[in-house]
């Protein structure tokens, strides 16, 4: 110990190791662009995983171009393309240069000699065991196909995504926007959409900065521009703004209207495959009046696939239109929003004009229901908050007609029953659209479609549902569809097998506001009564038009039974008579008297063998041809079909297209060509 007694200090704290906490950093506010909450939530977007965004960002762009189409009422003629590249391509492509390992104990991958010898011992022994249940005749258990090989995550698949269309294409000044800045488009409004988050390719461009790096590249032309606009350009995500590589004018040769979106994700073709597949073919029972060709391009050949939906039918539904909101469908912040952005003057002329449902005499009476500090005068915008509460309460108390299904465009019973019958080619099937009904303000319209056989169909109930006419593939066993065909139906009531037999259940339902359920936007919850009351009803009216027909299939099986047992017994009984006749007519004279007339005259032809065993056979089979046919045609002309010869009948061309009339009816469209 020293004299100054350091030596004596164990309390002293050791140099480099203080004990005294760190003073917090000041807490900074921060701020998220839209585009990249989207990008950290891209699950809510429908980007879970590598496979199910290039089946989202399919689904986004086919959708997109439908919505281009049907804008300009042209008949949407679509091309998909999804080419995989190879790692080495896309390396190539980012001019990046592959190397060898070198650590390889470094990689995901590596395994160790010890974990490798472990293995293929573990393989031996199961190849042994299998070996000697075979030599004595007994089945074993299948070997497991995934036997645990090197850890590793695979190779990175990537792909270019191509989807052409013929529809209204995009003003060239706008492209940038339209595709780089999130939460920006022409569709916000209140009316029937396709979208779910209004985010279209948007989501896809983001997906590919975020995975691959690669700008998009988009090419469009409007209808009589003589030239076409070329833009390739990726997304800001930090501040939400495009960032243009190049955007150009080029020449149009072809003359070509639409849009063409070239984008390289990353992907996975193997797991969603058959959900892209369903997609594409969903899509053309649901728009008949579409034509898609779809391929897939590989580096292996036997892999490659192109697939055509053809167009069936020219009759488009109508454009949705834009409707106003319902009173009873409005919450506070919607209202002070209407409040600012109207044009009208006065609180009678905005709950009049602003409003659907809202006539003069009704809007002076609500007025006269808020209180005295309310007036049909009053200034618009000088209404205060407590007044605006006012409102909304009144708003939610008050009765108001139910708005009407007119804004709505449903697919139509004649283009839902041409797209089942086109796709899936069943015996039979039955349609029905029901009456518009009204979920909290907001007008909807089930429609539905029940099929019996057909191609490429399991057997057991197959459910095909279907929001704003897009089809819906995930979270199926939640949806109101589902629960109502499984658990509602008494499939038996109808004459239909529910196991047995190949049902195919298809319900469209359309509205302003489609109640989705979860995150992802998948499914309509099984919750809501009016809903689920219309989709049991709708399938209901369905089943009903098919026990009909099965019914007369029956009683037509039934008929044919008792022809062929007829039939069958023609020979005895021709020979049974004929005994009978002829020793009838052996009789003497004196007996022979008795039968006078007919009677006589058919034993005469018997003695003279004018007519023999043969002659009645033929009579009578001559006979039940004649019954048969003549039940088989009331039972034709029962079910709206002839069994008189056919003549040919030419149609135009659909794509000769001329100046005609449509008369549209549930089930057919008579066409009148001047």
């Amino acid at each position: 110990m020293d004299d100054n007694g350091i030596g004596d200090s164990p309390e002293e704290p050791k140099k480099g190791k203080s004990k005294t906490p760190k003073k917090a950093k000041d807490s900074v506010l921060k701020q998220k662009s839209p585009a990249e909450f989207f990008a950290e939530n891209k699950n809510i977007a429908g980007f879970d995983n590598p496979g199910k965004s290039l089946y989202t960002t399919v689904r986004e762009l086919v959708e997109n171009s439908l919505d281009s189409a049907e804008s300009i009422k042209v008949l949407p003629s679509i091309e998909v393309t999804i080419e995989e590249i190879t790692k080495m391509n896309f390396n190539t492509m980012i001019g990046l240069v592959d190397r060898e390992r070198v650590d390889t104990a470094l990689y995901d991958d590596f395994e160790s000699a010890k974990a490798r010898e472990k293995r293929l011992a573990k393989e031996a022994r199961l190849q042994e065991i299998q070996a000697k249940n075979a030599s004595l005749g007994k089945k074993g258990k299948e070997p497991s196909s995934n036997t645990k090989g090197p850890k590793g995550r695979g190779e990175t698949s990537f792909f270019k995504v191509i989807c052409k269309d013929n529809g209204r294409g995009m003003p060239h000044d706008d492209i940038p926007n339209m595709f780089g800045r999130v939460l920006s488009g022409t569709k916000y409004g209140l009316k029937q959409t396709r979208g779910k988050f209004g985010l279209g390719a948007k989501m896809a461009l983001i997906w590919s900065k975020m995975s691959t790096g690669i700008p998009i590249e988009i090419s469009s032309s409007l209808r009589g521009q003589s030239y076409t606009s070329f833009c390739r350009l990726d997304i800001d995500i930090h501040q939400n703004i495009p960032h243009i590589h190049l955007h150009e004018k080029r020449e149009d040769k072809e003359k070509w209207h639409g849009a063409e979106i070239q984008v390289i994700i990353e992907g996975n073709w193997t797991t969603y495959r058959s959900k892209i597949l369903h997609y594409m073919r969903q899509m053309a029972v649901i728009t008949p009046y579409s034509e898609f060709l779809f391929k897939f391009i590989s580096g292996t050949a036997d892999k490659n696939m192109t697939i055509k939906f053809s167009r069936r039918t020219d009759v488009m539904p109508p454009v949705p239109l834009e409707t106003k909101h319902h009173p009873s469908a409005v919450d506070l912040l919607l209202i002070k929003r209407l409040i600012t952005e109207t044009s009208k003057p006065n609180l009678l002329q905005f709950l009049q004009h602003e409003f659907v449902n809202i006539s003069k005499s009704h809007a002076e009476r609500l007025i006269g229901e808020m209180g005295p500090d309310f007036s049909s005068k009053m200034p618009v915008k000088s209404l205060t908050s407590q007044q605006i509460v006012r409102i909304h309460q009144l708003f939610r108390q008050a009765k108001f007609d139910d708005p009407s299904g007119d804004c709505l465009s449903p697919a139509g019973e004649y283009n839902l029953r041409l797209g089942i019958i086109k796709e899936l080619q069943p015996e039979m099937v039955a349609t029905y659209a029901g009456s518009p009904q009204v979920f909290e303000g907001h007008p909807l319209i089930v429609e539905a479609g029940v099929s019996l056989g057909g191609k490429d169909v399991k057997q057991g109930v197959n459910i095909f549902r279907f929001a704003n006419r897009i089809p819906l593939l995930f979270e199926q066993g939640a949806d109101v569809v589902t629960r109502t065909a499984l658990k509602r139906i008494n499939w038996n009531n109808y004459k239909i097998n529910q196991v047995q037999d190949k049902i195919g259940v298809f319900v469209s339902i359309v509205s302003t506001k489609i109640p989705f359920k979860g995150t992802g936007k998948e499914y309509i919850g099984d919750d809501i009564t009016e809903i689920s009351t219309a989709v049991k009803t709708s399938i209901q009216q369905c089943c009903n038009q098919l026990k009909a027909k099965i019914m007369k299939k029956l009683q037509a099986r039934e008929r044919q039974d008792r022809k062929r047992n007829l039939t069958r017994y023609i020979p005895d009984a021709a020979r049974a008579v004929y005994l009978v006749l002829e020793e009838m007519a052996r009789d003497e004279e004196p007996k022979r008297r008795r039968y006078e007339g007919k009677d006589a005259e058919l034993l005469q032809k018997v003695a003279s063998e004018e007519i023999t065993e043969m002659t009645l056979r033929d009579n009578l089979i001559q006979h039940v041809e004649k019954v048969d046919y003549e039940m088989g045609l009331e039972y034709a002309t029962q079910n709206g079909a002839s069994e008189e010869p056919r003549e040919d009948i030419y149609l135009n061309s659909l794509e000769n297209l001329q100046n005609f009339i449509d008369f549209h009816s549930p089930v057919f469209v008579f066409r009148l060509i001047p």
